[in-house]
């Protein structure tokens, strides 16, 4: 009788390894999947991640869909800016800026990040 519960146990903890190394294979964790408090723990990791001179699209692909977006085209350079929520601010169920970090690029290519750089912006 013991060695059929040691064996029982064993293939137990075997089909489960085998279930939680399947879920993680096939379903990766996406931020379009992700709650709003998982959202903001994830920007604020991958934010971190960030090097200038990071094309628009790596950030798209390593953040998704920012979730307030500007864009501004002047003579020469085209400014984008995309908000990405990294902290909450109230509990009224909207992404307001204030609630995130913003990204500017400058003919798809980032030149900044954060409060300062996006203050800076709009003055200049």
């Amino acid at each position: 009788m013991n060695s059929k519960v040691i064996r029982l146990l064993l293939f137990g903890t075997a089909a489960y390894v085998l279930f939680v190394f399947l879920v993680i294979s096939f379903y990766p964790d996406k931020p379009e999947n992700m709650d709003w408090q998982d959202r903001e723990e994830y920007n604020k990791v991958q934010i971190t991640k960030l090097r200038l001179g990071t094309t628009r699209e790596e950030v798209l692909a390593m953040l998704g869909s920012p979730d307030i977006t500007e864009a501004k085209m002047d003579e020469t350079p085209t400014i984008q800016v995309m908000f990405y929520r990294t902290q909450h601010v109230r509990a009224d169920g909207l992404t307001t800026q204030d609630e995130c970090t913003p990204l500017l690029f400058e003919n798809d290519q980032l030149i900044a990040w954060g409060e300062g750089a996006y203050q800076s912006y709009l003055k200049s």
